[in-house]
């Protein structure tokens, strides 16, 4: 291999999607996407465009077994399956679209994307509640430091959740994807690099997070999920926290808050020199929506996305925005992992998991 995983990766491209207004005749062509579903459309789309960002050579330098995709979606397939079931219990299973029957799995919602691009290296669905995007950038990183492909095409797509559904009045409808490619690469090809990225996933049983020692655990796990990413403590961090009223999920916003009782550090301070909190929505969108948004702040300075969910699912994104800050060393590298697992399931991060004291 000419790259060198290890010699960092860099996102070098970014697109995104939004439901209101999107036409797939406009964003793909007239032919060939009528009958996909629509969260398949968006992630379509946004790839389109953060590959048009990246610029040519982004995937054509390396052959398609050295290409990979990761996507995250929690909502992708409910609208859909709620259709096939109406048609099911109406009229019969004979009524099903034949073209659009193959998408009750929600694995296939990156089929289409990986036969446009020609991406054989793997091609991955995450579907943890609210993290699954982000572990699908931490999975993916993962796969690319390990010698499984040398290009990556990640992010999340959302469709509506039909009435009735939980979640469906914080709807997430339309899709963000990110290029990545080892630094080396970028730099030899003229890329700009927007930044970097990378991820650490755990869980936090909820009802850990209701105990008077929620927040407590809580800002322990985040504070090791930093460290482990290359964050100094004494270095300023801006931090977006997506999350919802849980009790996971106010543990969380306790301990960045600086309200745990043992604080983030010895003297007590919180992790954010800046805390911005959004309130979450039905599915795994918005946390890399932050991501992709904070890759546009002034080079240099680091952000951190946090999200958790309800069931336990927690994940930090370190955001280093900026063109190759340093060339020499990835402040993610081989910290993507989470420890004793595969991450390629819940995040559930062995050895780190809390527990009532």
């Amino acid at each position: 291999m000419t790259d060198d995983p290890a010699g960092g990766l860099v996102v070098t491209g970014i697109g995104t999607v939004s439901a209101d207004g999107f036409d797939f005749r406009t964003a793909l062509g007239r032919r060939g996407y009528k009958y996909l579903p629509a969260a398949a459309q968006y992630f379509l789309a946004a790839a389109k465009g953060a590959l048009a960002q990246a610029g040519p050579g982004a995937l054509e330098a390396v052959g398609p077994e050295e290409r990979g995709a990761a996507v995250g979606t929690n909502s992708a397939a409910v609208a859909l399956h709620h259709t096939m079931d109406r048609t099911i219990t109406a009229t019969g299973a004979e009524d099903l679209s034949p073209a659009l029957a193959p998408y009750f799995s929600v694995n296939l919602f990156g089929s289409r994307l990986a036969t446009e691009h020609d991406l054989k290296g793997f091609n991955l669905t995450f579907t943890s509640p609210r993290v699954a995007g982000l572990e699908a950038l931490q999975a993916g990183r993962r796969a690319i430091a390990t010698g499984r492909a040398r290009r990556l095409l990640a992010g999340a797509t959302e469709e509506a959740l039909p009435e009735g559904e939980p979640g469906a009045d914080r709807p997430e409808s339309g899709a963000v994807a990110l290029v990545l490619e080892p630094a080396s690469a970028a730099r030899s090809r003229g890329a700009v690099a927007l930044g970097r990225v990378a991820v650490r996933s755990f869980f936090l049983p909820p009802r850990v997070a209701a105990s008077a020692d929620g927040a407590w655990q809580a800002a322990a796990l985040l504070r090791d999920a930093l460290a482990a990413l290359g964050h100094r403590p004494d270095r300023p961090l801006t931090v977006t926290a997506v999350l919802d009223g849980s009790p996971v999920g106010e543990a969380v916003a306790a301990a960045l808050a600086g309200r745990a009782p043992t604080g983030w550090a010895p003297d007590g301070r919180p992790v954010a020199g800046r805390l911005e909190r959004v309130p979450a929505g039905a599915g795994a969108l918005e946390p890399v929506a932050r991501v992709a948004a904070a890759l546009a702040a002034p080079a240099g300075h680091p952000h951190a996305v946090v999200t958790a969910a309800a069931e336990g699912n927690i994940a930090v994104c370190l955001v280093t925005p900026g063109p190759d800050p340093d060339p020499d060393q990835d402040p993610g590298s081989g910290a993507d992992a989470t420890s004793g697992g595969t991450g390629d399931g819940p995040g559930r991060s062995g050895g780190t998991e809390a527990s009532s004291r």
